[in-house]
């Protein structure tokens, strides 16, 4: 249960920080807004350090900096992805990789679920793709490199959450300090290699740093939900962010929600009740 709870309050997080970044990627070059996001999100997990403390062995430092890779590959293929569209078709292929793959490697390791979490579990499967599909042209089809695109940013998503996982569980927060570093390190160097192209055009800083730090809390949430529960319930009810950035964008822009999301939101409901009891 606890495993779950942080599962759910990484989601949320991580909803709430695409929403703010997307926000302040709508006045500035994306990579202008992860250029104030990524420094707030690391000076979060610096300031946790002496309060969670921190092992930097070289098992940590390795996966550490595997999902700090991973983690910016992810950035750039998914907005990428996004661009192309169409984004109906293209977020749910995107969101379901990111869930299946650690699903896969959390059995593979051994994890066994219950007869609840045997239903629940693909039941949230479905939540994710429903609660991410947005409303768009139905006829339109993605060309086979949007697709490739679509399933690269979910595998990058998914193998950012097992790097996470298969780190020392009593490094503290070091994983997520070496990811951090490394990934924006990776994303200031692509900024710097692309400065003619990001624009005169300020980003929201506000709204920028508040989607680093909440970007910050997600990660720890998930790695606390991972040491203390099975990688695959955690995978994919973290899974679950499209919710948080779905409510936001109802609640902040009055932007609609579709059927399909509110049938996925009571399905994602049902699920997590389901997982609760394994």
């Amino acid at each position: 249960m606890i495993a779950l709870l942080l599962a759910l309050g990484s989601s949320l997080a991580y909803g709430c920080a695409d929403f703010l970044g997307g926000l302040g990627a709508r006045q500035a070059h994306v990579l202008r807004t992860v250029m104030i996001a990524a420094p707030a999100s690391l000076a979060v997990e610096l300031l946790l350090w002496p309060v969670l403390g921190a092992s930097f062995d070289p098992a940590t430092l390795g996966w550490g900096a595997a999902s700090g890779v991973a983690s910016a590959a992810a950035f750039a293929l998914l907005y990428r992805t996004l661009a192309i569209g169409p984004m109906n078709v293209l977020s749910p292929v995107t969101a379901l990789v990111s869930a299946a793959l650690p699903v896969g490697v959390g059995l593979l390791q051994g994890e066994h679920l219950t007869a609840a979490g045997l239903v629940g579990l693909p039941l949230a499967l479905v939540a994710v793709v429903l609660v991410s599909a947005g409303h768009g042209a139905g006829s339109a089809r993605p060309s086979r490199t949007a697709l490739l695109l679509a399933l690269g940013a979910g595998a990058a998503i998914a193998l950012q959450l097992i790097f996470l996982h298969q780190a020392p569980s009593g490094s503290g927060v070091a994983p997520l300090v070496t990811g951090r570093a490394v990934s924006s390190a990776v994303t200031l160097a692509a900024a710097g290699l692309l400065r003619r192209r990001l624009g005169s055009e300020r980003p929201a800083y506000g709204a920028s740093a508040a989607a680093g730090i909440l970007d910050s809390v997600a990660n720890l949430l998930f790695l606390l939900a991972a040491r203390s529960g099975d990688l695959t319930v955690v995978a994919v009810v973290t899974a679950l962010y499209p919710a948080g950035t779905v409510l936001l964008a109802r609640g902040v822009l009055a932007e609609r929600i579709h059927r399909g999301q509110l049938v996925g939101l009571g399905t994602a409901a049902v699920a997590v009740s389901l997982l609760a009891l394994t």
